[in-house]
């Protein structure tokens, strides 16, 4: 019964007789870790997709993404934020690309008419 009542050691050894405290340096090392950066949401570009370039419906689609990654976000889930704002990225990209292409086929079309390459009906 009395070994229950005992006092676990202490995690440390004990310093030897012949060193005193006053001999060792003293200094403390704190490590600091930054914590992780959210992953970006793509929400703002989203927005002006939708607004701007709806082809096939990207732009809202990638905003619906980016808003999902907005809440998972908030929710603390990285991974998944992660993974919505991705796919808003790679649809923003599509529509971007897409509205470039038709910009440059109106532009030729327009100049080849007013060439007069193209006769109109």
């Amino acid at each position: 019964r009395a070994r229950e009542m005992q006092q676990p050691l202490p995690p440390y050894e004990v310093l030897p007789a012949e060193v005193s405290m006053e001999e060792l340096p003293r200094s403390t090392t704190v490590l600091l870790e930054e914590p992780p950066r959210p992953p970006r949401d793509h929400l703002v570009w989203s927005l002006f997709t939708t607004l701007y370039g709806n082809l096939c419906c990207l732009g809202l689609l990638a905003f619906v993404f980016s808003v999902k990654s907005r809440d998972r976000k908030v929710l603390g889930d990285y991974s998944g934020a992660l993974s919505y704002g991705s796919t808003a990225k790679c649809l923003n990209i599509t529509a971007l690309v897409i509205n470039i292409i038709l910009i440059i086929i109106a532009v030729i079309v327009v100049s080849l008419i007013v060439a007069g390459v193209i006769r109109s009906a």
